[in-house]
């Protein structure tokens, strides 16, 4: 054979080996990707956090979050959808072994008081809400509804205004306990929401003690208690046994953990070390757009598990 041709058949078989090699790697790659991943806590994505990797619809989105290991889904606006789409993500869930997480039970008041007020006509719209919100608890079998008192009132001392939310979570709370559902109130954060009644985890600490309820808990967002409090793990701490649900957000931006200053992995560290095996809800947006961002939050969730 001619050391010409020798060569040449030995650089294409070269070229070869290297190929196959690559695309085997792509496919070892693409197999390990393709595995659902092991959180140890139990994440709930949202509505259009994975729509371009997961598809345009909310049901296509829910097979997609179950196929990267997520065990949970919340959706805020779920009192509002159709009573069909409701039923068709409730079966959808139930086929994929995905739990239902909190949706808003009632009309929040950004900017008047309702619930500080102790106005007859305005306890009455939330419980009626409450009855409402009920219902659609049990078709997509949901065990915690988020509540928010609302404005505070600034005609009245705190005191007042504490007492008649008290009343009022008390008579929402014997609506609840026969069917089992929890409200979680959701303190929220001065700078993002002004001038709201319910602020910090103590406060709503002592709304849960005076409720008494199984059914009145504490729903604990990350994100707006570090603006409002910080001292997150030791406030978590105080505050443990009237905590029912979680939620996730970085500061400043609110976007996926490590974007921003709050130690996730420390503090998920330190919720499963509590033994808690409920749902923490992922309620903030994406750090970057399209495919990118998407893939972003999946990485992010998953470096901060790896405790």
């Amino acid at each position: 054979m001619e050391r010409r041709n020798f060569i040449k058949k030995s650089m294409v078989a070269g070229t070869a080996t290297m190929v196959g090699s690559h695309v085997f790697a792509q496919e070892v790659e693409l197999e390990k990707s393709s595995k659902k991943f092991e959180f140890k806590l139990k994440f709930a994505p949202h509505e259009g956090m994975f729509k371009h990797l997961g598809g345009d619809t909310i049901l296509e989105q829910l097979g997609f979050v179950a196929s990267q290991g997520f065990r949970a889904f919340e959706d805020n606006e779920m009192r509002k959808r159709p009573v069909e789409l409701q039923l068709k993500m409730a079966s959808e869930m139930q086929r994929k072994g995905i739990e239902m997480g909190v949706f808003v039970a009632h009309k929040i008041y950004w900017k008047e008081p309702n619930l500080a007020s102790g106005n007859k006509e305005k306890r009455k719209e939330f419980l009626n809400d409450i009855k409402n919100s009920i219902e659609v608890a049990k078709r997509v079998k949901a065990k915690w509804m988020t509540v928010v008192p609302g404005h505070v009132d600034l005609n009245q001392s705190m005191a007042y205004q504490t007492a008649h939310v008290v009343e009022t979570l008390k008579q929402a709370s014997a609506l609840l306990e026969p069917h089992g559902i929890v409200m979680v109130l959701e303190p929220l954060n001065f700078r993002d929401h002004p001038g709201l009644f319910l602020t910090e985890s103590p406060q709503a600490y002592q709304i849960c003690k005076a409720v008494n309820s199984p059914s009145c808990k504490i729903l604990y967002d990350i994100y707006h208690q570090q603006i409002q409090e910080g001292n997150l793990i030791p406030n978590i701490e105080k505050c443990w046994d009237e905590i029912a649900y979680f939620q996730i957000g970085d500061n400043p931006g609110r976007k996926e953990p490590t974007t921003g200053e709050i130690n996730y992995k420390n503090v998920f560290k330190y919720i499963h070390s509590k033994g808690y095996r409920g749902i923490l809800g992922m309620e903030h947006g994406n750090s970057l757009n399209g495919k990118k961002g998407e893939e972003a939050v999946l990485t992010a969730y998953k470096m901060s598990s790896n405790f």
